[in-house]
């Protein structure tokens, strides 16, 4: 798949997540992952990561963490929830990439990918549902202190 074929489907991934439209976004996905290779689908990741970035970024503000004071990113499991593989998934790439731990990322990935296909496709869409949801509550809280 080309670059720009790619952006394409990303972009419109991200945009129908964003609108609620589920059935949009499965299909860029799915195009991406039956035309492209894995690397394709780990820059799509990457990009549905950085939206979950900056939903944070923006719904945190100044008390966002400040990577140049050693500041991180972290994530706390409720307790008493059982917590679902792909939203695990979800939460820790979005968490790696917002750290800039691409190691981490990049394992979290290749464990998705060398999963059952049913959880690497889980994983991948939950990435991208989580990714949209922090956005639109970023968005809905800063529409709340207008």
């Amino acid at each position: 798949m080309d670059h720009d074929r790619l952006y394409e489907l990303t972009m419109r991934a991200i945009g129908c997540a964003l609108d609620g439209n589920a059935a949009g976004a499965s299909d860029a996905m799915v195009e991406i992952g039956q035309n492209g290779t894995w690397h394709n689908v780990y820059g799509a990741c990457c990009a549905f990561a950085e939206v979950g970035k900056a939903a944070l970024v923006k719904f945190y503000g100044d008390q966002a963490p400040d990577a140049s004071q050693g500041g991180m990113w972290a994530m706390q499991m409720l307790p008493g929830k059982s917590p679902d593989p792909a939203e695990v998934f979800a939460t820790r790439f979005i968490v790696a990439y917002a750290n800039d731990d691409k190691d981490t990322a990049i394992a979290l990935f290749r464990g998705a990918l060398e999963s059952s296909d049913e959880e690497y496709v889980s994983s991948v869409a939950q990435l991208l549902a989580t990714a949209a949801s922090l956005a639109n509550g970023a968005l809905a809280h800063i529409r709340a202190r207008e």
